[in-house]
C-alpha cells in the first residue's frame, strides 16, 4: 500500500503532466484542429490552385496532426482518471483486478490505473484506414492464394489492360526496363493467353502428335536460355529413350 508521502509525490508528478498537456493544447490550439478548415491551418485559402502533391503533403500533415491531438487528449484523460482515483482512495490498485500496482510501475508511468496484465497497451488494434485497401493485393478487391493460381480476369488484370494505354511511369521507374515505352509498367512481359513461354512456339493436332516448333523471336529467346542452363527443357533433361511424351500408341 502506497504511503502518504508516496501519494504526495505522484499527485505532484501527474498535476505537472496535466498542466503541461493542457498548456501545451491551448498554445497550438490542439494542433490546429480547432480552426474551421485544413486549409486555415496552412494559410491557403483553397484548394483550386494546388498541385495535387502539396494537397497530399496538407492531408498529411493534418492527420498527423488529429493523431498528436488524440494522443495528448488521451494523456490528459488517464491524468485526470488517475487523480480521480487518489480522491476515491482507489489509487495503486488495478481496476480489473484489484491488485497493488508495483511502485516502480507507478512511478514510470503515474497515470497508469492498471496492471501491466491488464494493461489497455497491450491490446493491438487491427482497425486501418480504409485508404489502406488500395494496397491490399490486388488492389483489396480480390484475395489471392499463391498456392491455388487463379486464371480469372482479376484487378491486377485490369490494370494491365489500363496500363498498356501508357502510365507516368519512365524506363528508371523499373527494375528490368522496357524497349517500348509501352511496356513500361508491372510485369509487362507476362504472358497473354498462355503459361509457359514454350507454348508460344509449339504445337500439335488434335491428338497430341504431329509436334511442330513454329520458330520466332521468343523461340530463340527460350533456346538461348537453356544453352546457358545447359538442359534440355525449363523443367529439366528429357529421359534417354525420348518417347512420344503426349500420347502412347494402344498396343
Amino acid at each position: 500500500m502506497l504511503s502518504t508521502e508516496q501519494l504526495s509525490e505522484l499527485r505532484l508528478q501527474l498535476l505537472q503532466s496535466k498542466d503541461e498537456v493542457e498548456e501545451s493544447l491551448k498554445q497550438n490550439d490542439h494542433f490546429g484542429l480547432e480552426r474551421g478548415h485544413a486549409h486555415e491551418s496552412m494559410g491557403e485559402l483553397s484548394s483550386y490552385d494546388n498541385h495535387p502533391a502539396d494537397e497530399g503533403t496538407e492531408l498529411y500533415e493534418r492527420e498527423k496532426d488529429i493523431a498528436l491531438n488524440e494522443h495528448s487528449e488521451t494523456q490528459l484523460k488517464n491524468i485526470n482518471q488517475a487523480l480521480e482515483a487518489m480522491e476515491k482512495g482507489t489509487y495503486g490498485k488495478c481496476e480489473v483486478c484489484g491488485k497493488e500496482i508495483p511502485l516502480e510501475r507507478l512511478r514510470a508511468l503515474p497515470n497508469t490505473i492498471f496492471c501491466i496484465e491488464h494493461s489497455q497497451d497491450q491490446i493491438t488494434s487491427h482497425s486501418r484506414p480504409i485508404e489502406e485497401e488500395v494496397l491490399a493485393p490486388p488492389f483489396g478487391k480480390f484475395d489471392m492464394d499463391d498456392k491455388d493460381e487463379d486464371v480469372a480476369f482479376d484487378a491486377e488484370d485490369s490494370w494491365q489492360a489500363v496500363a498498356e494505354w501508357g502510365t507516368s511511369d519512365t524506363p528508371s521507374d523499373l527494375a528490368f526496363p522496357q524497349d517500348d515505352y509501352s511496356d513500361i509498367y508491372i510485369e509487362a512481359d507476362e504472358n497473354v493467353g498462355y503459361v509457359e513461354d514454350y507454348e508460344n512456339f509449339v504445337g500439335n493436332d488434335m491428338y497430341g502428335k504431329e509436334i511442330k516448333v513454329y520458330p520466332n523471336a521468343q523461340h530463340e529467346q527460350y533456346e538461348e536460355v537453356l544453352d546457358d542452363e545447359g538442359i534440355m527443357t525449363s523443367f529439366g533433361d528429357l529421359p534417354a529413350y525420348e518417347h512420344d511424351p503426349y500420347v502412347d500408341d494402344d498396343k
